[in-house]
């Protein structure tokens, strides 16, 4: 076999293998963004304004993080429907602690430091996601209806703990020691909102984690064929629980920051906020199958959702047509997925019966 013949066809601008239909399928996200970004921009000049990018930026961020939690089970063809329960489950446990916690046998009331608020919330939100893990993983529970069970108990417990009602005026006292909570809600570093930070440092650790350790490399086998995975010696259960528990995690780490900028914490907070987050991960080329899917694509996928609809909101759209709009991008996303995966599965059956094969075999 000589250099001529292993050396790859060029196609122009195009990469080795790809026409113009399966770039354009590669990167809707993308384009889609720009599309949004474009027509908004044409309709309202309040639209494409530093400020008013990075407001719309700030909402997205709360949804993005939601959506890489989700990726991390959807990518091990798992669903978790309780996350918007963890969100509002973590901000009423911190509001519960910055409002004093009466000590048992004493007439003392606790006001515990902002940080340990912070690290009990995300615990809490950490053990939602165990407990959906371990349903999955160990009791064998199918993951729609272990985790659409959890939302409930999830959302009754953040009920029971407030009793139906918010929990008001989060910004603490100084003579308590326990102010700050708002910092997160309220604070940028430069011009990028402190929430907005906190996105791209777990997309940032996420992306790595997928890319460049073995946990990364185990997550996707196993999401691919499980047993398969499990055959070749990966620890495929405890990838599962972990998967579910980064998404209990990064629910509560949303739920606090939703938290912190509305200074209050509310039961009913992050209610749909589940729906969102796969819509932003199938959006951003993700697979519902398992094994498939990027950092990259989820946030797009995010910012997708969440510019239309800050887009709507600015041209005036109402509400009930809000809803429309973006259920019919869901649909045109999942369609475009299938098309995909159509389209790949026929271009690797064209490759099987390539007239390259038999030239190489003959030529070695």
């Amino acid at each position: 076999m000589n250099a001529t013949e292993t050396a790859p066809k060029k196609r122009g601008l195009l990469p080795e293998g790809m026409t113009i239909g399966q770039v354009l399928l590669e990167g809707r996200a993308f384009i889609a963004l720009l599309v949004i970004i474009i027509v908004f921009s044409f309709l309202s000049d309040n639209f494409f304004t530093v400020d008013n990018l990075i407001v719309m930026t700030r909402h997205v961020a709360v949804n993005a993080i939601l959506a890489i939690g989700m990726l991390m089970v959807i990518l091990n063809a798992g669903i978790d429907l309780s996350v918007g329960s963890t969100v509002a489950l973590s901000g009423v446990v911190a509001g519960y602690l910055l409002q004093g916690v009466d000590l048992p046998l004493t007439e003392a009331i606790a006001y515990p430091a902002v940080w340990v608020v912070v690290l009990i919330s995300l615990a809490v939100g950490a053990a939602v996601g165990w407990v959906n893990g371990m349903l999955v993983a160990r009791f064998k529970v199918a993951p729609f209806v272990a985790t659409l069970g959890m939302m409930y108990v999830v959302r009754g417990i953040a009920l029971l703990i407030t009793n139906g009602r918010t929990f008001p005026k989060l910004r603490g006292e100084e003579a308590l020691g326990n102010t700050g909570f708002n910092w997160v809600g309220f604070n940028s570093i430069w011009i990028i909102p402190i929430g907005v930070i906190v996105m791209i440092v777990i997309a940032a650790i996420m992306s790595m984690v997928l890319n460049k350790s073995p946990f990364g490399r185990w997550l996707y086998a196993s999401g691919g064929n499980e047993r398969a995975a499990a055959l070749s010696g990966i620890p495929v259960k405890k990838v599962q629980v972990s998967v579910y528990v980064l998404a209990g995690l990064f629910a509560g780490a949303a739920g606090l920051i939703l938290t912190s900028e509305l200074t209050s914490a509310t039961p009913q907070a992050g209610d749909s906020y589940e729906l969102t987050a796969i819509a932003a991960v199938v959006i951003g080329g993700a697979s519902l199958m398992g094994g498939k899917g990027t950092i990259r694509g989820t946030l797009l996928g995010a910012f997708v959702i969440g510019f239309l609809g800050d887009g709507l909101v600015i041209v005036g759209v109402s509400e009930y047509w809000q809803m429309v709009f973006k259920g019919a991008v869901i649909v045109l996303a999942v369609m475009l997925n299938a098309v995909e995966v159509k389209t790949k599965r026929s271009s690797k059956k064209k490759e099987a019966v390539s007239p390259r094969a038999p030239a190489a075999a003959s030529s070695s």
